[in-house]
């Protein structure tokens, strides 16, 4: 373990000294606003248009039947809306306003968006280079001559790559409601939102949906966030290993994540599609209810095939990094 502190120290710093995570601070910083003026505009809309939220939500229930009742609608597309129809209705019959402008909110709607193709974008920034770099610039030579056991080199690794894809899911979190409660305010912790929906075939089974307070579900919402990026992380991690150039290694990953994010809409009636990593990322769904890429995903079976995927991840890089002559 003595050994093992200053290298993870070392990873640590090398990251930081890289500007990487700033970087990943800027785009949040940049983009944030951006979301919170768009929300922003949305809300002055449905205010001007609509004087209580649950006219809003009659409106946009009625909306989503008139599509139901087109012949020119995907039955996808039609099976979504049959399930947003029975949540809007459980939502409006409790008299609680999903959609209620404050910080909070925000905050959970940004990372329950951002799950699938911003945060691993995020986490490519960090991730992506953390060996294939070394082996560009040649300071993989000066560290594996070192009377270090490669594993060593290698968990400090990730250790620090687990460090900064924590920081920068809580970074953008904090972030999200500082900026976006000086225009909505800070309130809204203690809203109720609804977890619990289960999904059967086209419609919703409400026996096991409760209440939770919005600061626990952003809680929720933030470890799912976690997990979703960590395996993103291990899996570039696996790339940099293998690729050399830090170029290829990022166009590997970000080609994955696109990829994997467009099945996701166009997957359903591929069901092998559901084992692929890319698919099972938008964990948030689960806690929202919404309905799965492919019919019979649960929030378990997507947990289980990202830890299967990122265990398969480190086994390679693990077995790679200390067996191969990457000197050369």
């Amino acid at each position: 373990m003595d050994s093992l502190l200053p290298l993870i120290q070392n990873e640590t710093l090398k990251v930081w000294k890289k500007k990487r995570f700033f970087v990943v601070l800027l785009v949040l910083l940049v983009l944030i606003p951006i979301f919170t003026y768009a929300q922003m505009k949305i809300a002055e809309t449905n205010k001007k248009n609509f004087n209580d939220w649950r006219n809003q939500l009659v409106q946009q229930i009625n909306e989503y039947q008139n599509m139901l009742s087109s012949d020119r609608i995907p039955e996808e597309w039609k099976r979504q809306r049959r399930i947003a129809v029975q949540q809007l209705q459980y939502y409006l019959d409790h008299d609680v306003n999903p959609n209620s402008p404050n910080g909070v909110t925000f905050t959970r709607s940004f990372m329950s968006n951002a799950v699938t193709l911003f945060y691993p974008l995020l986490v490519l920034a960090v991730a992506s280079d953390l060996v294939s770099g070394e082996r560009s610039t040649g300071t993989i030579k000066m560290l594996l001559t070192r009377p270090v056991r490669r594993w060593k080199i290698l968990f400090s690794k990730l250790i620090a790559l687990t460090f900064y894809v924590s920081l920068t899911v809580v970074a953008s979190a904090i972030l999200c409601y500082l900026i976006s409660g000086a225009v909505f305010g800070y309130g809204g912790w203690q809203i109720p939102v609804f977890t619990g929906f289960v999904i059967n075939g086209s419609s919703v089974e409400s026996t096991y949906v409760h209440a939770v307070p919005q600061w626990l579900f952003v809680l929720m919402e933030g470890g799912l966030i976690w997990v979703s990026s960590m395996t993103v992380a291990i899996l570039a991690l696996m790339v940099s290993v293998l690729v050399r150039s830090t170029a290829a290694s990022i166009v590997t990953m970000m080609a994955a994540i696109i990829a994997g994010t467009i099945l996701s809409s166009m997957s359903s009636s591929w069901e092998s599609a559901k084992y692929i990593f890319a698919v099972n990322l938008q964990l948030t769904d689960y806690l929202a209810g919404s309905p799965p890429p492919i019919q019979g995903m649960t929030l378990s079976f997507s947990l289980l095939i990202l830890a299967i995927w990122a265990a398969a991840g480190l086994f390679v890089s693990f077995r790679v990094f200390t067996k191969q002559d990457i000197m050369n």
